[in-house]
């Protein structure tokens, strides 16, 4: 199973759109991401997927319904094309059918198995083990991040040296003064882990509030500094961390170290979906 990347996450989530609160990707935007340059062979691919979801007993129409599109050529015409708005599983299937020989095929059979795996245990969040908690907070952390540096870029966060300036404030306001590099040493990871992934449920939830109301607050203000988002994300994780303590919850600088990281959850969250006789969970 290939390894993924930030910028790989990222690409695959640029293309991703949402409607009714449903995720779907359309196939001719994915097509170019997988590398492939034509339509024709793009969609032979879809067509085997299309096989590959019959034979697992699900719905054509739910997982790949078909979609026309107007389309005006360079001389003026008018014409209408194909297209496919797939959800997740469907994607799950052609990357599956995709050309193995493509490093983009082998990750994005990483993502879309990560995700699907994601939208299964998110279902019965509370009834799953540690472990499976820890992978749907986290992939949910990862996504909200995306969006708390993009509301930081907007207000002025521009250069690295600053965003981890930005970063450490909002740690700084829920672990009452401890740095990433505090905690970090504090957990006692080696160089190079990261504390996300080293972080229980309950710990990740804490810090998903932490970015999910910082990123708010940060559009809602209209922060236009560095200065002021830095201590925005502050004032939001001081609040947080005062509620912790009024309620009599631990905090997150005393809740316990998982031996395990969230990279070899994953890994055999995936080995489990490729060993399973039962097919994938599509989506709601």
């Amino acid at each position: 199973m290939a390894k993924l990347n930030a910028e790989e996450y990222k690409t695959f989530e640029e293309i991703k759109r949402t409607e009714d609160g449903t995720e779907f990707w359309y196939a001719r935007e994915l097509a170019p991401v997988l590398e492939y340059s034509k339509w024709e062979n793009f969609h032979k691919v879809i067509k085997r997927a299309m096989l590959a979801c019959k034979n697992s007993g699900y719905s054509i129409n739910d997982c790949f319904p078909e979609v026309r599109k107007s389309i005006v050529s360079g001389k003026g015409r008018k014409s209408n094309i194909v297209d496919y708005k797939l959800t997740r599983y469907a994607c799950y299937l052609i990357v599956q059918n995709g050309d193995p020989r493509k490093e983009i095929i082998a990750l994005g059979q990483t993502y879309f198995a990560i995700q699907t795996r994601r939208a299964e245990v998110a279902d019965v969040f509370n009834q799953l083990d540690e472990n499976n908690k820890r992978l749907v907070v986290r992939g949910n952390i990862k996504q909200w991040n995306q969006l708390l540096a993009e509301a930081a870029r907007n207000a002025g966060v521009i250069t690295d040296e600053e965003f981890a300036i930005f970063q450490n404030s909002g740690y700084m306001g829920l672990y009452g003064g401890l740095t990433v590099a505090d905690i970090h040493a504090r957990k006692g990871l080696k160089e190079g882990e990261k504390i996300l992934d080293f972080m229980g449920s309950t710990e990740l939830i804490a810090n998903l509030f932490r970015i999910s109301q910082t990123e708010e607050k940060l559009k809602r203000d209209e922060a236009s500094t560095a200065v002021e988002a830095n201590n925005i994300h502050y004032a939001v994780a001081e609040k947080i961390r005062k509620a912790m303590i009024e309620v009599g919850n631990t905090l997150p600088e005393d809740m316990p170290t998982p031996d395990k990281s969230i990279q070899v959850i994953e890994r055999e969250e995936i080995k489990k979906l490729r060993q399973s006789k039962n097919p994938l969970m599509l989506d709601e």
